[in-house]
């Protein structure tokens, strides 16, 4: 009886330790100086090669979460935040605030093609000026 009761007390706390390391895992991001905030995903595992591309800056002047306009560097926006970066395959995003990161996560896809059609049609609007 004694053995079952070690036993099982053993694995209550390997589950508990297991669980704690899993929850800390889960939230981690980093916010860098320049504002950028990347997950761990992103960050970078291990050596690097110095002739690796690094990320660019998108350029979108419009959060692709929100779809609010993105406030100048030291200005708030309309959620009381200043503006943060995040990074996705390789190019930096302007999101208008820390709470649009979430979103932006959970659909990547979505609201990098939000993010790039809107440059897509800056570009255009400014190529037809010029003409």
């Amino acid at each position: 009886m004694k053995s079952k009761l070690i036993v099982l007390s053993l694995a209550v706390i390997l589950s508990l330790v297991y669980s704690r390391y899993v929850l800390a895992y889960e939230g981690d991001e980093h916010k860098m100086s320049d504002g950028t905030v990347m997950d761990n995903d992103a960050m970078p595992q291990g050596p690097t090669d110095s002739q690796a591309a690094k990320a660019v800056e998108a350029g979108n002047k419009i959060c692709p979460v929100s779809g609010d306009k993105i406030p100048a560097p030291g200005e708030e926006g309309t959620m009381g935040d200043e503006p943060v970066k995040y990074e996705y395959n390789g190019k930096i995003y302007n999101l208008c605030c820390k709470m649009c990161i979430k979103d932006f996560k959970k659909e990547p896809e979505k609201y990098s093609k939000i993010a790039d059609d809107e440059i897509a049609s800056e570009k255009k609007v400014d190529e037809n000026q010029e003409d």
